[in-house]
């Protein structure tokens, strides 16, 4: 049975430096052992600090037991992981905030560590349970071996953040830097969704080693290995569209048009294989996808921008500086003007020959290719340019904004 933490004195609003928040759903087993080692911290380390619990709709008393042991409840009506770490950090009073889990699988007596690094000035502390120690049985192999490495090894690479276990839940973050980031998601993408935009907008991150334990919940967890791990997988590849859009799109594109203009003057041979018109054909549709492909990326960018999802694309701003909607109309109607008119004379000649044999199938392939390319830029362009109106962002006519 837990023993009930000695009595807190009330804090007023202004003077609470540090927001310990734990999400909570049937942590009953748990719960007060956060909430003591956290309290107990603060009185320690001589800081003005409150902990509160945003509680997901628990039934099984953890609301009764967080408040007998001193903890400020938030109630939080929306399910989901996110949704009951956003409301208990909006509804927090500290200008710093430390989050972690529920189950006393983190330890919270290390609230200290992580105000000490906020107080040298960095915005996101992150815990680090490989740089520390992961206690036997408290973490499953596969994920401490392959899903939260590759994971974290993901967003080192796609956004340059400089995080080593990013699903760590036990992380500190100043308010400000919270309310910057616009934190949209509303499941267990929280964690990532954090990191990942901190890196991107260069805010000022470190990390501490942390010890791992096993958790005292008493039941199976609400993680899901596979399916989760597909969820951040997913979510990780939706905030890189260079990366999932872009990149492949740009190698069908150029792999399709050396194909393409390698055999337009005629059928190559290397080796003993013979490359002709139905290669050709591949080249075609090849080039096709990769500027659909590109297409959506832009897509991607330009709605995450203008829906203030990712405002640090400066690549795209420098892009719709120089680039209106009549540019693109133009450029589209060029491409799409050469290949009808490139249509149209070899039709004219076959007509000359009473539709006899044909033999200008390249000149088909190619002036086909043009017009489709064309049709594409042009209602892009348009599309590009309803997405850019979305709050304000009107990409259609940069120079105005």
């Amino acid at each position: 049975m837990n023993i009930r933490s000695p009595e807190t004195p009330v804090v007023p609003d202004s003077a609470v430096e540090v927001s310990v928040v734990i999400p909570c759903l049937n942590e009953a087993a748990s719960i007060a052992f956060c909430i003591d080692k956290a309290l107990a911290a603060f009185a320690a380390a001589g800081v003005r600090g409150e902990v509160v619990v945003a509680d997901n709709g628990s039934t099984d008393g953890s609301i009764d037991i967080a408040q007998e042991h001193g903890a400020r409840v938030v109630h939080v009506e929306a399910k989901g992981y996110g949704n009951a770490l956003r409301k208990g950090i909006e509804e927090a009073r500290g200008e710093f905030i430390i989050m972690g889990d529920a189950d006393d699988s983190y330890d919270f007596s290390e609230v200290p560590r992580f105000i000490a690094k906020w107080r040298e000035g960095y915005e996101l502390v992150m815990g680090n349970r490989f740089k520390g120690e992961i206690k036997p049985g408290a973490m499953p192999r596969l994920h401490k071996y392959f899903g939260n490495p590759a994971l974290s090894r993901a967003i080192n690479i796609l956004f340059h953040a400089p995080v080593g276990d990013a699903y760590c839940g036990m992380r500190g973050f100043t308010k400000q830097l919270y309310r910057r980031i616009d934190l949209r998601t509303s499941g267990m993408e929280f964690a990532l969704e954090l990191a990942i935009k901190a890196g991107k907008m260069g805010a000022n991150i470190t990390e501490i080693p942390i010890t791992l334990w096993p958790d005292k919940r008493g039941r199976p967890p609400h993680l899901r290995t596979f399916y989760d791990g597909w969820r951040s997988l997913r979510f990780i590849l939706l905030l890189a569209p260079n990366w999932l859009f872009v990149c492949p799109g740009s190698f069908l594109l150029l792999a399709g048009a050396s194909i393409v203009f390698w055999l337009l003057p005629g059928p190559q041979k290397v080796g003993r294989v013979t490359f002709d018109v139905h290669t050709m054909l591949f080249g075609m549709i090849f080039v096709l996808l990769g500027v659909q492909i590109i297409l959506t990326g832009l897509f991607a960018k330009v709605f995450s921008y203008s829906e203030r999802f990712d405002r640090q694309q400066r690549s795209l701003e420098r892009l719709f500086r120089s680039f209106r909607l009549e540019h693109g109309l133009v450029g589209g109607g060029i491409l799409a003007l050469v290949g009808f008119a490139g249509g149209v004379t070899i039709f004219c000649k076959w007509a000359e020959t009473n539709f006899g044999p044909f033999y200008h199938i390249r000149g088909v392939i190619f002036f086909s290719l043009c017009f489709c390319l064309g049709v594409q830029l042009v209602f892009s362009s348009f599309f590009l340019s309803m997405l850019g109106i979305s709050r304000g962002t009107y990409i259609g006519d940069y120079e105005n904004t």
